[in-house]
């Protein structure tokens, strides 16, 4: 049904105030050079684990696991992902999504069955296509996040940033383009040194952000992270 390239059994981080099991789906079209997960990329990859696998480990596992985070890669490229949640919650889990919000058409399909949603928004409008390596990819992004804050589903936004991205004054213009668009919910993750074609040709710096003060302004929840060890 679905293209596995992974399995996390227990995470308390990726679906806030949730215990879930997390599905590394296979596939992305991006070419973000500081990826942390490239063996996902390919999307004709064989998956490590069946989705067949993954249904029996959560019958197991009611009463222990809250939810199921479908991650990737980019899960909304599998065009079998609606039927894949719909399944996880017919046997009583909560299901939620990390995605870069690519495919718009496929995020409105599945926003009714899912309980939260993480959006990355990976930089501002006019620097995407750079990072990403894929024209066209803004409006892509601009049009999911919309429909994410019109349908109520609990969400949060956040942006991965070092200064070698972009520089901290793009930084602030990414916080206004954020405001403008309505949301409310951002986090501010720093960007984690030693994998991708950026990120392995310096060492990790302190987390050292521009004015947090102004960034926290106008969010109502709003969050620094500084990158895992």
């Amino acid at each position: 049904m679905i293209r596995i390239g992974g399995m996390v059994p227990m995470s308390s981080l990726d679906f806030p105030g949730r215990l879930s099991a997390v599905l590394f789906l296979q596939g992305c079209p991006w070419r973000c050079g500081y990826c942390h997960n490239p063996h996902l990329l390919p999307a004709r990859a064989p998956g490590a684990i069946g989705f067949d696998q993954v249904l029996e480990f959560l019958d197991r596992r009611r009463g222990l696991l809250d939810a199921v985070v479908f991650s990737g890669g980019e899960p909304t490229a599998q065009p079998r992902l609606h039927e894949a949640v719909a399944e996880v919650k017919r046997r009583g889990f909560l299901a939620a999504l990390h995605t870069g919000g690519m495919y718009p058409r496929q995020l409105q399909r599945l926003l009714p069955l899912l309980d939260w949603v993480g959006l990355d928004i990976k930089a501002p409008w006019h620097r995407y296509d750079a990072i990403t390596r894929c024209p066209g990819s803004a409006a892509r992004v601009e049009a999911s996040l919309q429909l994410l804050l019109r349908s109520g589903v609990h969400y949060e936004c956040r942006t991965t940033w070092a200064p070698e991205l972009f520089p901290p004054r793009e930084l602030h213009a990414l916080v206004a383009q954020l405001r403008v668009a309505g949301v409310r919910n951002w986090s501010l993750q720093q960007l984690r040194h030693g994998g991708g074609a950026i990120a392995a040709d310096c060492e990790a710096p302190a987390f050292d952000v521009p004015d947090p003060v102004r960034l926290a302004a106008g969010f109502e929840q709003f969050q620094l992270r500084p990158a895992a060890p």
